[in-house]
């Protein structure tokens, strides 16, 4: 499922860059916005930095854009949505890699398929999002949720129920990749 295309949109920071600039906004503007600095801003954009979930989703918001909008790959139409045809959320580092699962008429939940590298995670900075309800199920690997202060060491065919508004992260503490399934009500990315 991993893009092999030369087109520098088809990549998180290519991504950002576009609509940045599609938004006559400076590296400045989005860095002040987001809480970093301007080279940080920068360097993602160039994908020599891989920005935490939580700085991620200021930078889109920055923008006037939902994290959905940093999802690569052509708009699927209809009600399904074909495995080659899924948008690509992919991280400079290339060792996390976010599937939007569901098509974009989805009107009361979002689903992203999740893989994360060994060793990697969302960021040192926890994340939050006004979602109501999240539930993540590990298909496979290992995958620490850590909520509210609270951490869940999650094994295969475990699922965790979490309130999106309440600081929370992950990261993959196994050697294998940990493959996951995150399941929110309403959409936020």
């Amino acid at each position: 499922m991993t893009s092999t295309s030369a087109d520098p949109a088809d990549n998180l920071g290519g991504r950002l860059r576009e609509l940045r600039r599609r938004h006559h906004v400076t590296l400045r503007e989005v860095a002040e916005a987001s809480g970093v600095s301007e080279s940080f801003v920068s360097q993602v954009e160039r994908g020599v930095a891989n920005p935490s979930m939580a700085s991620l989703r200021r930078m889109a918001e920055a923008l006037g854009e939902s994290v959905a909008s940093l999802f690569v790959g052509s708009e699927p139409t209809g009600m399904v949505v074909r495995a080659g045809e899924r948008k690509r959320l992919a991280h400079p580092a290339g060792s996390l890699d976010d599937y939007l699962l569901t098509p974009p008429g989805a009107k009361t939940l979002q689903i992203i398929y999740s893989v994360v590298a060994p060793g990697d995670n969302s960021g040192e900075e926890p994340y939050t999002h006004p979602a109501d309800e999240e539930c993540v199920i590990v298909l496979a690997g290992r995958l620490e949720v850590t909520s509210n202060g609270q951490a869940y060491v999650l094994e295969e065919g475990d699922s965790l129920l979490l309130d999106p508004r309440l600081p929370h992260g992950y990261r993959n503490p196994g050697d294998e990749p940990a493959r996951s399934i995150w399941v929110m009500s309403p959409p936020m990315y």
